[in-house]
């Protein structure tokens, strides 16, 4: 990352939002730039070298996810959350195997947009993939192997059922991080309402039973009280054999 304010290119088709968030993070301490499709972002990153893209998935000329894709297959791993009005987890499940970083669904809380735009700063190490990018995550004797959605404990593969499967990989990408039951029903059960936050709690309780994890002392996920739940075990990339 760049010395001094992180530099933030913001991309997305609509004037008055992108025009509403510049001057947000742009108070928040943040330097800003911003770029109203995928491929006005991606001269942008050329000549400007942004710490962090904020890019909005449903635009004319180029996509959100094209860019990512675009710059993924460059080597290129400058750190990118996606914006999307989307809600079915299985696109928000591509975006992030594609490379994304983070994604917020529209509408947001700026606040939050500018907590994530932090949080995933903090993990990006310059110049290298992130772990939302990695073909496996290993923590311990837990190896997930994200592409083929199959996970092994001390060398025993087990069972999760899909939702689960993709909690478990949300919470290993954001180590150390602290999300909220609403955080977690917004970022990994969108926009199915029926959905209450006991989903959360049902899903993290089959991790622990599958996994072995004790919650009293958990190796794994960390319940905060009054807070949400996260991911304590040390996580590295892993790559399949």
């Amino acid at each position: 990352m760049t010395a001094g304010a992180p530099r933030v290119l913001l991309v997305d088709d609509e004037e008055a939002i992108r025009d509403g968030l510049a001057s947000f993070l742009t108070r928040s301490g943040m330097e800003v730039e911003t770029a109203a499709d995928g491929e006005a972002a991606l001269v942008a990153h050329a000549r400007w070298r942004p710490d962090i893209l904020v890019c909005d998935v449903l635009m004319p000329r180029l996509d959100g996810r094209s860019v990512v894709r675009r710059l993924r297959a460059a080597g290129d791993w400058t750190p990118v959350v996606l914006l999307t009005q989307v809600g079915e987890s299985s696109e928000r499940s591509a975006a992030l195997d594609e490379g994304a970083d983070d994604y917020l669904n529209k509408p947001f809380d700026p606040q939050e947009l500018h907590a994530r735009v932090r949080a995933v700063l903090r993990r990006a190490v310059p110049g290298q993939p992130s772990l939302a990018s990695a073909e496996r995550l290993v923590s311990g004797d837990l190896v997930v192997d994200r592409t083929a959605r199959r996970v092994w404990v001390a060398g025993r593969e087990v069972a999760l059922t899909p939702k689960a499967s993709l909690l478990l990989d949300y919470l290993m990408t954001h180590p150390d991080e602290l999300h909220t039951r609403e955080r977690l029903l917004q970022a990994l059960w969108g926009f199915e309402l029926a959905v209450s936050s006991r989903a959360v709690d049902h899903r993290v309780a089959e991790i622990r039973r599958v996994l072995g994890d004790d919650a009293a002392a958990p190796r794994y996920v960390e319940t905060v009280p009054a807070g949400g739940y996260r991911f304590c075990g040390p996580v590295q990339r892993g790559t399949r054999p």
